[in-house]
């Protein structure tokens, strides 16, 4: 299984006014993450959307576990991998580590979603093409 790992600073705008991490950044670092995995697996977000003629992948559940604080100048690195693939949706995890300890724990439930064949505004799960589920199962 792929696993990615970058590395983040945690910034000035990212704290709220007692300098530590205002908890929807946390979900912002996380999506920033999954689309770096996705990148670190060969699959670039505008290049994906385009080659399997999709809308993206939406998250339709997000929740984190919070066990240290991270304060305004902290580096923290977040692992992110894929925990499970369903037929069109998908968990991932990711691990904020602080000085190589669990400070956040975030878990997502993402949709590869296209287009719907007959509302011009509407969203529709698609099967994940197995490619991309290959992709991710090797060793990374």
């Amino acid at each position: 299984m792929i696993t990615n790992r970058r590395k983040v600073r945690i910034e000035w705008g990212d704290c709220d006014p007692a300098g530590i991490v205002y908890f929807p950044r946390y979900f912002a670092f996380f999506d920033d993450s999954t689309a770096a995995l996705f990148e670190a697996a060969g699959f670039r977000k505008r290049e994906m959307i385009r080659r399997f003629d999709i809308v993206g992948i939406p998250v339709v559940d997000v929740h984190a576990k919070f066990f240290i604080p991270s304060w305004f100048g902290d580096d923290v690195e977040i692992e992110t991998s894929i925990e499970k693939w369903g037929r069109s949706s998908f968990e991932v995890r990711h691990r904020l580590l602080k000085s190589s300890e669990l400070a956040v724990e975030g878990f997502e439930t993402r949709v590869w979603v296209g287009r719907h064949p007959d509302k011009a505004d509407g969203i529709q799960a698609r099967a994940i093409p197995q490619d991309v589920i290959e992709r991710f199962n090797k060793s990374g």
